[in-house]
């Protein structure tokens, strides 16, 4: 993924910097025009909860939906500035994304975890057409691939059901980021890491194409990464925190593996007991220190989907008379 960043920011800079210097000088002001839009998008995430961030580890099952809407500025025959704001939800499930008879994936099987998380993003982006248009909208090429690359804020908010099995929890959707399920908010610190933010920045860059369906309305599709800078957009990163520090319900909710669907057949249950509760769990997880997540690489999530642009036709002004 590190890869496919860097290369695309490269050929971006690369592109922009081909330009001609003169080009926006030699473009009509009359030719400049606004458009909205709407998109409907599958929205993926790479993390923790899939085996490594990368397309490989692409799980249709875990695709959810997400929506934007948008509006573009067209500066030059080839470049637009455009902002958006989107809602969509990511997802994860070591139970359904993994299984326990792929040896490189039974690790995350047995550790069980799950997670949901809504995101709002807002957006800005430049978007370079790869075919140039100095006339009006309603001589633009019939197709036109382009590259786009920007930033972004957005908020999330990591999620985990329970489904009240030992009566110790109501069942429900619990938010996890104030309960700190890896120690954020326990009282001797020893070690554990700070509390994440649920609003974050991104980068967001892709590729995208767009087919003139009429004089005014513009069928495109496009898929977008996101390069995020935090590792919790599925509440896990580190290591398991010692139970004695956290609070039952953060206790509970941060180690599943004794939930897994094979405890107590194909792999035994060791029950730890602590000063607020005795916890189940499978061996080399949930104790204290056991490998949660991978630090190594930040999350991140992806839209692929088709948009629907209008174009705000230009107003003429008429000349002015004495």
């Amino acid at each position: 993924m590190k890869k496919i960043f860097s290369t695309s920011l490269i050929l971006f800079v690369l592109f922009t910097a081909a330009l001609p210097e003169a080009e926006a000088q030699r473009f009509s002001r009359r030719n400049l025009y606004n458009s909205v839009g709407i998109s409907l998008n599958a929205m993926n995430y790479f993390g923790d909860v899939t085996p490594e961030a990368d397309f490989t580890s692409l799980r249709l099952n875990s695709t959810r939906p997400s929506v934007s809407v948008h509006f573009t500025r067209k500066f030059t025959p080839r470049i637009y500035g455009r902002a958006a704001f989107s809602w969509g939800r990511i997802t994860g499930d070591d139970s359904k994304s993994a299984d326990f008879s792929e040896p490189e994936n039974e690790g995350r099987y047995k550790r069980n975890l799950s997670f949901r998380n809504d995101i709002k993003e807002l957006n800005l982006v430049g978007i370079i057409d790869l075919f140039e248009n100095r006339r009006s909208y309603l001589r633009r090429p019939d197709f036109t691939p382009y590259a786009f690359a920007g930033v972004a804020v957005f908020h999330h908010n990591p999620k985990a059901y329970y489904d009240g099995r030992d009566n110790r929890l109501p069942a429900g959707w619990y938010e996890l980021q104030p309960l700190g399920t890896e120690g954020q908010y326990a009282s001797n610190n020893q070690g554990y890491p700070e509390p994440y933010k649920k609003v974050q920045f991104a980068i967001p860059f892709g590729l995208g194409v767009k087919y003139k369906l009429a004089r005014s309305w513009d069928l495109g599709f496009e898929i977008t990464w996101r390069k995020t800078f935090t590792d919790y957009l599925d509440d896990v990163s580190t290591v398991y925190a010692n139970k004695a520090d956290l609070s039952e319900t953060a206790a509970i909710l941060s180690d599943r593996s004794a939930e897994n669907p094979r405890a107590g057949t194909s792999y035994p249950i060791i029950n730890d007991n602590t000063p607020n509760g005795t916890f189940s769990r499978l061996q080399g997880y949930g104790r204290a220190g056991d490998q949660r997540g991978d630090t190594s690489d930040d999350d991140w999530y992806i839209t692929t989907g088709f948009s629907l642009n209008y174009i705000l036709a230009p107003t003429r002004r008429g000349p002015k008379f004495r």
